[in-house]
């Protein structure tokens, strides 16, 4: 059975007096959670306080991003060193906004993969089509592109630690969601493409969220979805209270 994953993207959100608080609320009402996994995004400033924070809860630590070098002459960036020293586990990779705003490409965002692999964080790999490649019926055509291209060189055994994000661009912060049944099929096209990436026994293995505007409301109709393993959650993970609803919708679906 795949793994219930409920991740929050916090974005450039919260400060860490903001994280702390948020966290100390979260960690009071999942205790007694089960059969599922928690994970934050918090924003580079607040990850020490955020992992020290949620220590001894069901609660992991994502990064929104990293550099895929370890170390050097790379002002500004940070690596996945780094933030394994401090406790991080996770770490949100290819999100639309880094595609879209910073110009990454699917060459860039498979370094970043395989950069945090090799140094023991779990990546989230997101994709997702536009509204125009949606509208021209490309959807399964850009997610296969941005797997294939984004896991290039990666291991069957390694695939088993990567979780995948689909994230419809047009349903981002937009209060658009795509229809449990249209990101079902969306989501068993994706799994066709790890398996043959990796083999059925491993894609079968591999947890892929939806992401898109996912929220208290519509969190169970989508999590029923047999092949919807939990949700990247965008606004609706910035209070305590409404982020719980969304967990408490995986739970033992």
């Amino acid at each position: 059975m795949r793994k219930t994953i409920i991740a929050g993207n916090w974005k450039m959100n919260k400060t860490a007096t903001e994280t702390r608080d948020t966290l100390k609320e979260l960690k009071e009402l999942v205790d007694g959670v089960k059969d599922v996994e928690v994970v934050i995004g918090a924003p580079f400033t607040s990850l020490e306080t955020a992992v020290k924070t949620v220590e001894g809860s069901i609660i992991k630590i994502a990064a929104q991003n990293i550099y895929p070098k370890e170390s050097g002459a790379y002002t500004g960036e940070i690596s996945p060193v780094m933030l394994k020293s401090i406790g991080v586990e996770y770490v949100i990779l290819g999100h639309s906004e880094r595609r879209e705003y910073f110009k990454e490409t699917d060459e860039f965002i498979n370094e970043k993969v395989k950069s945090a692999l090799k140094n023991g964080l779990r990546p989230i790999l997101c994709i997702g089509e536009s509204l125009e490649e949606r509208e021209t019926n490309k959807t399964d055509e850009v997610n296969s592109r941005q797997l294939e291209k984004g896991l290039a060189g990666i291991t069957p055994e390694e695939a088993k630690n990567i979780v995948i994000a689909y994230e419809p661009i047009w349903a981002i912060g937009t209060g658009k969601t795509a229809t449990p049944e249209m990101a079902e099929s969306t989501h068993k096209e994706i799994r066709k493409v790890l398996a043959k990436l990796f083999g059925e026994s491993v894609a079968n293995e591999m947890t892929v969220q939806y992401g898109g505007s996912m929220n208290a409301k519509n969190a169970k109709e989508l999590l029923e979805m047999d092949n919807i393993d939990g949700g990247l959650v965008g606004g609706a993970s910035l209070e305590a209270s409404t982020f719980i609803e969304v967990i408490k919708a995986g739970v033992k679906r």
